[in-house]
């Protein structure tokens, strides 16, 4: 048995290796290195943690999550792996006690902010240790593209040049092609071997729906599908977060709120009571969620529209980790667009900045308003191609389409013909014959597009609109206060050279979430009295240790349990996630509450 096997049997409890994890694992015991891009709950912690373990030294993980530091270290710890991290959260004594033990060969792993390892005394530290890999997590992070952009991972190509006999593995869930090839720059990681695990989770449900009284349908998606789930609800401002969390706990929800505006101290007390407790929904900016291990959040819900397809994938992704069924609900409208168009023109970055984000806005809009696979648009995005997957909105419930052409040519005559200089509502009014003061003050009744699209009501008229912007048929000016502009695209539309079908948006209909009900929902009814003192024997010893639930069992380790009712300790460990150390420090505890449920049900 290879030292990598071994490692993965009798330390984390696996019996084999998952896509491409040992190719990488080899790659860095080899003392080569690495850029790996692998989905959120793919095993990429494992990519660096067994080659840390086999190789001589301490592995030394830098990673931008210094709020999650602690819980990282403390579940490696429980595997009985000799881990450690310094950040700004220690004490100088402690800091000092942690440096003397990793100059002392105490450490199998040590876990840096990135801003700490840029400093002088830490580089003379790691000069002085031992050091068996550096592992750079959420690469991405070097990105000024991307949304989680940390000008600190910028020096970290200075590892290269002070420990150029280090191995190296740099590590993300997202990037496209751009991302990539920014991250091998700026790491110098161009001669890595890169390993590019595949973007899709199949798991995880897609679906997006047109705002309509978002709050209530955001309620309905709760009680009908994800009731006593955990959750996370995605809000664009700090102010609507705490709106929407006040809004679930009035309805009877355990929400949490959660952005960089609320004191650091209670940020720290929801992370960790969503991390340790259940049915806790967390309703959060993009400030949360990056790191987040929690194996088993039920879904994501999106109140707004993400800025771009990998702050959606990215955040999506943190749904459903356990592999277990997700969902991933997105609500938007086209008062999004406008904001975040306006939030785009008013940034510090350059024109080139703005006009690649503005791309990827526009990714983002077409994927909203598509009428094919999701998950292969999506995917597509990241370089992967995949057949139409049968686990979103489209596949599941195929949109019908209708001519629109005439309609189109309505919108786009009404826009031109009253000046390209007013949003949505305006237009909408002159369309729809509306004599209201600003129609009116405007002069816009006596335009000749004036009350030609009564047909259609404001709803149907908006889905036109959002529709037409996302194909590039007509542009939201967000310095003109959201004014909508023809663009070239339209000519052919307007001189009855083309046509154009779009979707028909219907009242949207429940896929469910494959039946999930609560919490329980896939323990049968005779497994459940063991499987609620499965959990609460787990509950018991995780407060005992001070670590979340799922630190010292998964729930697919629990069910393994259930189904294997193992009676010694060598059978426990035969359990899928129970390694020598975890059955050593909770095997008697499990394996009283399995003999008790056995005894009980002795004739």
């Amino acid at each position: 048995m290879s030292s990598a096997q071994h490692t993965l049997e009798h330390v984390f409890g696996y019996d084999s290796f998952r896509g491409p994890q040992q190719a990488i694992i080899d790659t860095l015991i080899a003392g080569n290195d690495a850029l790996v891009i692998m989905p959120t709950g793919g095993g990429k912690s494992l990519c660096y943690q067994i080659p840390s373990l086999v190789r001589d030294g301490c592995g030394v993980v830098i990673s931008p999550l210094i709020a999650l530091m602690q819980d990282q270290v403390d579940a490696l710890r429980e595997l009985g792996v000799r881990a450690g991290f310094l950040n700004s959260s220690l004490a100088a004594d402690e800091a000092y006690a942690t440096e003397q033990a990793l100059l002392a060969g105490e450490l199998d792993m040590l876990y840096v902010a990135p801003e700490r390892l840029v400093q002088p005394r830490c580089q003379q530290l790691l000069q002085q240790a031992p050091i068996a890999l550096f592992a750079i997590d959420e690469a991405h992070c070097v990105s000024q593209w991307g949304h989680d952009f940390r000008s600190d991972y910028l020096a970290l190509g200075l590892l290269h040049e002070q420990f150029p006999d280090v191995p190296r593995i740099a590590l993300t869930a997202t990037a496209d092609e751009r991302t990539r090839a920014e991250i091998a720059r700026r790491l110098q990681l161009e001669q890595a071997e890169h390993f590019l695990g595949g973007f899709d989770r199949p798991n995880i449900q897609y679906r997006i729906q047109q705002k309509d009284k978002p709050r209530q349908q955001l309620l309905k998606f709760l009680r009908e599908e994800h009731p006593q789930q955990a959750g996370i609800v995605y809000c664009l401002s700090r102010n609507k977060v705490e709106q929407t969390a006040e809004f679930l706990c009035k309805e009877g929800y355990n929400a949490l709120p959660y952005h960089a505006g609320l004191p650091a101290n209670l940020r720290a007390l929801h992370q960790q009571r969503f991390l340790r407790e259940e049915q806790v929904i967390i309703v959060a900016t993009i400030a949360f969620g990056m790191g987040i291990d929690k194996p088993d959040v039920r879904f994501v819900a999106h109140l707004d529209l993400p800025k771009s397809i990998e702050a959606y994938y990215q955040e999506t992704g943190r749904a459903g980790r356990d592999g277990d069924p997700s969902t991933a609900l997105l609500l938007y409208g086209l008062e999004d667009v406008v904001k975040l168009g306006q939030m785009l023109a008013n940034s510090d970055g350059s024109e080139e900045h703005k006009r690649l984000e503005r791309q990827r806005l526009d990714a983002m809009l077409g994927l909203c308003e598509i009428t094919s696979c999701r998950r292969q648009v999506l995917l597509r995005y990241f370089g992967d191609v995949i057949a139409p997957c049968g686990n979103c909105d489209n596949c599941l419930n195929p949109p019908e389409t209708w001519d629109a052409t005439e309609a189109t040519r309505k919108l786009l005559s009404c826009i031109y013909r009253t000046g390209q200089r007013f949003g949505a509502n305006h237009v909408i009014d002159v369309l729809r014959g509306s004599e209201n003061e600003k129609v009116q003050r405007a002069g816009h009744t006596q335009v000749s597009t004036y009350g030609i699209g009564k047909d259609l009501d404001n709803r149907q008229w908006r889905s036109v609109l959002r529709q037409l912007v996302a194909l590039g048929y007509v542009e939201v000016n967000a310095d003109a206060f959201g004014a909508l502009q023809l663009t070239e695209q339209c000519r052919p539309l307007l001189k009855g050279e083309a046509s154009l079908q779009l979707r028909r948006d219907t009242t949207p209909v429940s896929t469910g979430s494959r039946g999930r009900k609560g919490i329980n929902a896939d323990i049968s009814d005779a497994d459940l009295p063991l499987w609620q003192a499965l959990k609460a024997c787990r509950k018991r010893l995780a407060d005992e240790h001070g670590v979340p639930p799922y630190v010292v069992f998964h729930d697919a380790t629990l069910r393994d349990m259930l189904e294997q009712r193992p009676t010694t300790a060598s059978e426990l460990l035969a359990v899928s996630g129970v390694g020598d150390s975890k059955l050593e420090r909770f095997g008697a505890d499990f394996l009283e509450v399995l003999a008790e449920a056995e005894y009980a049900t002795d004739p």
